[in-house]
């Protein structure tokens, strides 16, 4: 699944943030119905990927730091360390063992999956997070 919960549970949290109120996690976890241990886990990942900020504290709580007009799901999936490959070939570093039984051959199924992966890579950096969230 492209879309796990953790990425889900940080789409709402965005939108939460969007108004510009500073929330406390608990706040935010309550408001949005996220289990609070895993709320904690994605803002902290948020806030690694500079799209909030953490005040701790008496006056704590988490503010967006980001422009949703600048941030898109692809970007939002990279903060939440989730795999938008769709296939595990498509990564980097993967060692195909049927290129590796074939003496290097191109693997056409491989070729016809890049294609697939560049065109969702478009569509998923071509929608803000405002978009997606507000439909603006």
């Amino acid at each position: 699944m492209l879309i796990t919960k953790e990425t889900d549970y940080a789409l709402r949290i965005l939108r939460a943030l969007a108004a510009g109120d500073q929330l406390t996690a608990a706040a935010l976890a309550d408001g949005e119905q996220i289990p609070q241990q895993f709320a904690y886990k994605i803002l902290k990942k948020l806030e690694k990927a500079g799209f909030i900020r953490i005040l701790r504290g008496k006056d704590g709580g988490c503010a967006l730091t980001a422009d949703l007009e600048k941030i898109t799901l692809y970007d939002l999936l990279q903060a939440m360390e989730e795999d938008s490959s769709v296939s595990t070939c498509m990564k980097p570093d993967y060692r195909c063992p049927w290129r590796s039984a074939h003496d290097g051959r191109t693997c056409r199924a491989h070729l016809k999956l890049l294609t697939i992966q560049k065109k969702l890579n478009q569509e998923l950096s071509a929608h803000s997070m405002r978009e997606i969230l507000f439909g603006e």
